[in-house]
């Protein structure tokens, strides 16, 4: 099949267009803001202060990527608002999240509060934009009440959550639908003119992340301090995919609803091949050997916090409504992204521009 996200494409849809990004700080709006920059799109950040000195944002001196970049809260709904509606945006990616499933646990009020209500604040400022705009929502693959019988999901699967994170997603993912029928019905396009989808991927994995709880992350950390990686899950199996994957994924639908706003207004998987399968263990010992260095051992944890051993998404409706599908295999995936951390010689701006230039060219 001939590959949909191409740079070409995706060039004429967004040079010298308008886009607003929330979490353009953090590991995955990092790569998007890259991509969007390289395609010619002028883009607005907004996002809380990476947590880390050596976050990829800094790496790539993301700040010169952006026309404006804005270190505020997503819970400020007015500074939001404001920035959001100032910005008048052909394109709103919504990205910002507390994101990790162990810190959902520490933090569960807060992490409802950003990906709920946070979300229900960027559907809100958009309501108050006087100008056509495309939005696309971003959540996870974790939405889907999950009772692991190794079934891949689909986009109208029982939605729910186990751990506060899943919990939130899911939520804003209702969130997302009641603004949809309510603010932006598609049958409605013609008034209020805004077009809104929902995304939905995870287990992302790509050079640039430094993120607490991870596995990749860990892996490097360990390496780096020359000790062995201590793997929590090691029999979990992950629908593991490279960070371009989903993001390319994105703008190809955020693309195709500027084409038709009322088809592609729904929500969708963007999952590699659930046939494509690789436990924490697995992913360790390829990254490893493609990174040339390292080792691991499985930990026995007793009185862990749940988490998902097994998830995996059915993507054949992003094949079917826009000829999407992974083109990326996890142990290809794996070999890119440890790649990235074992190339000393070049930047971190430079790493990944030539795995954006691979992938899309």
């Amino acid at each position: 099949m001939e590959k949909m996200v191409t740079a070409a494409y995706l060039r004429k849809v967004f040079n010298g267009k308008r886009v607003f990004l929330t979490g353009h700080t953090g590991f995955k709006g990092a790569w998007m803001l890259q991509i969007l920059h390289w395609l010619g799109a002028n883009v607005k950040g907004y996002s809380l202060a990476p947590e880390k000195s050596n976050d990829l944002y800094h790496q790539i001196n993301g700040d010169s990527l952006c026309y404006s970049s804005v270190i505020a809260d997503i819970c400020d709904k007015q500074k939001l608002a404001t920035e959001l509606v100032r910005f008048e945006p052909d394109f709103v990616f919504h990205l910002a999240a507390q994101a990790l499933v162990r810190r959902g646990y520490e933090m569960p009020d807060y992490t409802f509060l950003v990906n709920a209500q946070g979300t229900a604040h960027v559907l809100d400022a958009m309501r108050s934009l006087e100008k056509p705009a495309v939005g696309v929502m971003i959540t996870t693959d974790k939405v889907y009440d999950n009772p692991e019988r190794g079934e891949p999901f689909k986009e109208d699967d029982k939605l729910g959550g186990y751990d506060p994170y899943s919990a939130s997603k899911a939520a804003a993912e209702i969130v997302i639908d009641s603004y949809r029928r309510s603010f932006f019905n598609p049958k409605d396009h013609s008034k209020h003119k805004k077009a809104i989808a929902a995304a939905r991927a995870g287990n992302v994995i790509g050079g640039g992340d430094y993120s607490d709880d991870r596995i990749v992350p860990d892996i490097v950390r360990a390496i780096s301090f020359g000790e062995t990686v201590k793997l929590r899950n090691p029999a979990s199996i992950r629908p593991w995919q490279h960070v371009l994957e989903p993001v390319g994924a994105y703008l190809l639908l955020a693309a195709k609803m500027t084409e038709d706003p009322i088809k592609y207004a729904t929500a969708y998987n963007f999952g590699p091949n659930p046939e494509d399968m690789l436990t924490v263990e697995d992913l360790t010992k390829t990254f490893i050997a493609a990174y040339g260095a390292g080792s691991h051992e499985a930990m026995k944890l007793e009185g862990a916090p749940h988490e998902a051993k097994l998830l995996l998404l059915d993507s054949t409706k992003a094949l079917e409504h826009m000829g999407w599908k992974s083109h990326m295999d996890a142990r290809t995936a794996i070999r890119w992204t440890a790649e990235w951390y074992a190339d000393k010689h070049h930047s971190a701006g430079e790493k990944c521009l030539r795995q954006i230039e691979e992938y899309l060219g």
